[in-house]
């Protein structure tokens, strides 16, 4: 090994074994004894003990457990100042390196130094916060079996010193928890490195330690999401050039999509493959699996709902500020899918509430207005009774705003409210179907959304023409108004006016919960996840009665609100705008304003992230005539 094995004052290497444990540990404290009086002989050997780590015969891994557990019992004699050699060896030891013996020895030995003296704390911690990841000659054993024993043998020694170090020094876990956060590795680090790191970090937040710091760990945790998230360009996933057109097709099925022939010059998707080989979008993918993980363990032991304030606090500080975040968010949605009643309505109610509060910034309130319409399209688990009430408060709020302005269309005086329309409209061109077939819903929602549509504000005009677009389809195939048959359907995706009111952030085109493009992460959330395939719109002839129900529209909605208002509605019957006696000439002038032309694409998949757009070739753009509209 290149070191001499250290023969202790009076003993002989080969009698080392025949002492008692306290013969040992008097033998130990004499070696260290000796330095203060210039006598470094059997203290080197000592320190010597120490530097062994790798390839070790029987005999040297018994000395090293032996030794090991002398020095636990002799800690008392141990010096900050004359021992500072031993001391950097023992913290610069690595528990990936040896066996169960010697880890569990080198654990008590860290144990005892911690609680001997508050000058070790900080240092003991650390080198347990060391351990949580391998030495990178290790990480590729992390795929085999010995390798994953390894692990669970080091991570169960460390967390369980950290509990003994808390239960006697009760401040410990504020200090651990300054050195967790200010070890945490960079996104540039191995990303087996990262993984496991953040996994013993969610290992804290859920063990005794996290009663006090658990809900700032689970705080960084997502902030490094997000560091990861903005990492991830655009370009990564666009399949073209980002300037030939927009994302036409929404990610259904992955294997289907990267088997079909290439795409259409100038057709964009939104693509999973192109992520392929991205390393930041691969690491982000593994973390947000092992936070789902974390949110089902939370689950399972009755504490979801207290971590869940947590996450909801993280979301408005990080998340929610966060430029166009792609993937983290969907931290929020999995965790609302495992608790829909609480946690799923907690998080609707507060996007809306921070949407209706007129002291918080406008970007912070056309940002929660976007998830919130996001959120309320795309949870499948969400009750129609939710998604109703959610929609409610929003008209209420754009109806009193209507009310109390009479000014003309103006995108930059009036963002928020052109935020909330388009919001309403885009839920209800996935939830369409809910409204028009519950009687009460459509004359509690959709008769003064109207009223709101119609006003002087046009909101069919400045908001985003592709989601007017296809609320218009819908509502005009439900006969909830009739559209001028000299109207005019154009084709942009965008307008000048939308642009106005989006602003910088282009929060106009923000849809935070579209598909998920990271593979792992989609597994989890597709179950739970309403894609525009799975939509029967109004306007579809391919949901004509005779079809066949497959169960994967919305009719689970209707029939669950039908089933909690059943009283009511067998009281209640449908009109539409015209039976009920409605004006429809203001209406129908808002409809000829709106700045749109004749080649909208019924082959447009909905639903997909609204991009900068350019023109789409004429080939996928099939024309429409006002005639047939």
């Amino acid at each position: 090994m290149g070191l001499e094995l250290p023969k202790y004052p009076e003993m002989e290497e080969d009698q080392v074994f025949n002492f008692t444990d306290s013969e040992i540990v008097s033998h130990v404290k004499q070696a260290l004894a000796s330095v203060l009086s210039g006598d470094n002989n059997s203290y080197n050997q000592l320190v010597g003990v120490m530097h062994h780590s790798k390839h070790l015969a029987p005999d040297e891994v018994a000395l090293l457990e032996t030794t090991l557990k002398a020095l636990a019992g002799a800690v008392s004699s141990i010096d900050i100042t004359y021992h500072d050699s031993l001391l950097s060896a023992i913290f610069c030891m690595s528990m990936w390196n040896y066996g169960p013996h010697v880890a569990d020895a080198l654990a008590e030995l860290i144990v005892s130094l911690a609680i001997s003296n508050g000058k070790y704390l900080d240092l003991c911690l650390g080198m347990l916060v060391s351990n949580f990841t391998p030495p990178p000659y290790f990480l590729d054993k992390l795929k085999m079996p010995h390798g994953l024993e390894r692990k669970g043998q080091v991570l169960s020694r460390v967390h369980a010193a950290f509990k003994k170090i808390a239960d006697y020094v009760p401040l410990a876990p504020l200090r651990l928890l300054t050195i967790v956060l200010q070890g945490m590795p960079t996104i540039y680090h191995k990303d087996r490195a990262i993984v496991i790191y953040v996994e013993n970090m969610l290992k804290l937040e859920s063990g005794e330690i996290g009663e006090l710091v658990g809900s700032t760990i689970l705080m960084a945790v997502v902030d490094r999401l997000i560091e990861l998230d903005v990492e991830i360009g655009w370009d990564a996933i666009l399949q073209d050039d980002f300037s030939k057109g927009i994302f036409e097709m929404e990610l259904e099925d992955v294997d289907d999509i990267e088997e079909s022939a290439e795409p259409d010059v100038g057709e964009f998707r939104l693509s999973r493959k192109s992520l392929a080989g991205n390393s930041i979008a691969e690491l982000l993918d593994n973390l947000l699996v092992l936070t789902f993980e974390h949110l089902e363990s939370c689950e399972r032991e009755g504490r979801l709902a207290k971590v869940f304030e947590t996450l909801l606090q993280s979301f408005q500080v990080t998340v929610l500020s966060a430029y166009k975040s792609k993937f983290a968010q969907f931290v929020m949605f999995y965790a609302c899918a495992l608790d829909p009643e609480n946690c799923g309505m907690r998080f609707a109610t507060m996007l809306a509430d921070l949407f209706v509060q007129d002291s918080q910034p406008q970007p912070t309130r056309m940002s929660a207005v976007s998830y919130l319409a996001s959120y309320l399209s795309r949870a499948k688990f969400l009750a129609a009774s939710s998604i109703s009430s959610m929609l409610k408060r929003l008209v209420d709020w754009c109806l009193e705003y209507c009310e109390a302005h009479d000014g003309d269309i103006n995108p930059n005086a009036h963002r928020v409210f052109y935020s909330g329309c388009q919001a309403i409209m885009y839920v209800l061109c996935f939830r369409m179907k809910v409204f028009v077939d519950v009687p009460r819903l459509k004359s509690e929602l959709l008769i003064p959304l109207e009223q709101v549509l119609k006003h002087k504000l046009n909101p069919l005009k400045v908001c985003l023409p592709s989601v007017v677009e296809e609320f218009l389809r819908q509502a005009k195939a439900a006969s909830l108004f009739t559209v001028c048959k000299t109207f005019i359907f154009d084709g942009l995706l965008e307008s000048e006016l939308s642009r106005a009111f989006g602003g910088l952030e282009r929060l106009d085109t923000f849809f935070p919960f579209d598909p998920c493009l990271l593979k792992k992460c989609d597994s989890f959330i597709r179950p739970m996840f309403v894609f525009w395939s799975m939509v029967k719109p109004t306007h579809d002839d391919a949901f004509d009665d005779d079809d066949d129900d497959d169960g994967s529209s919305d009719d689970y909605l209707v029939q669950d609100f039908v089933n909690e208002n059943e009283d009511i509605m067998n009281d209640e019957f449908g009109k539409s705008f015209d039976e009920q006696g409605v004006d429809m000439d203001d209406f129908d002038y808002a409809l000829k304003k709106m700045s749109i032309t004749p080649k909208a694409t019924s082959n447009y998949k909905f639903g997909g992230r609204f991009q900068e757009p350019a023109r789409m070739p004429s080939r996928i753009r099939p024309s429409t005539s006002p005639e047939s509209l």
